[in-house]
């Protein structure tokens, strides 16, 4: 979840809610927020237990799992099939001749 995030972020971040906060509010905040992220989960835990279990057998068959729902997945099974993967390989740039003007679509601008 947080493979983005590095110390220095996580530095600056602490920085900035002792300042909001205060040392004296930012244990009790830290505390909260812990909870409602615990909260949520359970809640999308419970949400895809319920899911499944109210999922028609035929459809529980044919999405063995709801990762193949997630948005990125969907999409690439929805791309072009013969390049590997699902996702089609980028095309090279062409070369352009000294002093020749690049493409420009008026409709991209």
């Amino acid at each position: 979840m947080f493979g983005d995030v590095g110390w220095a972020e996580i530095l600056l971040l602490a920085l900035v809610g002792l300042f909001i906060f205060g040392p004296d509010r930012l244990p009790k905040v830290a505390s909260d927020a812990a909870k409602q992220i615990r909260a949520l989960r359970q809640m999308a835990r419970d949400a895809t237990r319920d899911l499944r279990a109210e999922m028609d057998p035929g459809l529980q068959e044919e999405f063995a799992s709801l990762a193949e729902l997630h948005p990125r997945r969907f999409m690439s099974s929805l791309m072009d099939d013969d390049a590997p993967g699902g996702v089609p390989a980028p095309r090279p740039a062409p070369v352009l001749q000294y002093g020749e003007s690049p493409p420009y679509d008026v409709d991209a601008t």
